[in-house]
């Protein structure tokens, strides 16, 4: 699933939610609820991964230049959003995956 459908989906779940305390009388309160909500999942996609995700890495580093780049712009510390971009490109690039 692309980014950009998430965040849209977020959007559209953000706008019902609004419509939704409108309806209610509790707009400050749905409001809150809206702004933990994107904050909890930008946290989470931002929190760095476990240490067999570092494992699979290294069994996907060396293969394909387009993942070793993403690897190297990633750094020491890998969000978990970051693994899933590069796993992305490994199974683009990896024949046998598709």
């Amino acid at each position: 699933m692309s980014l950009n459908i998430i965040i849209f989906a977020g959007v559209v779940l953000s706008i019902a939610f609004h419509f939704v305390g409108v309806y209610a009388n509790a707009k400050k309160i749905v409001w809150i609820v809206i702004a933990l909500m994107w904050a909890g999942s930008i946290n989470i996609a931002m929190s760095e991964i476990k240490p067999s995700g570092y494992d699979e890495i290294k069994k996907m580093q060396g293969q394909f230049e387009d993942t070793d780049k993403l690897i190297e712009e990633a750094g020491d510390t890998i969000s978990l959003y970051e693994l899933l971009v590069i796993k992305k490109s490994y199974i683009v690039n990896n024949p046998k995956k598709r």
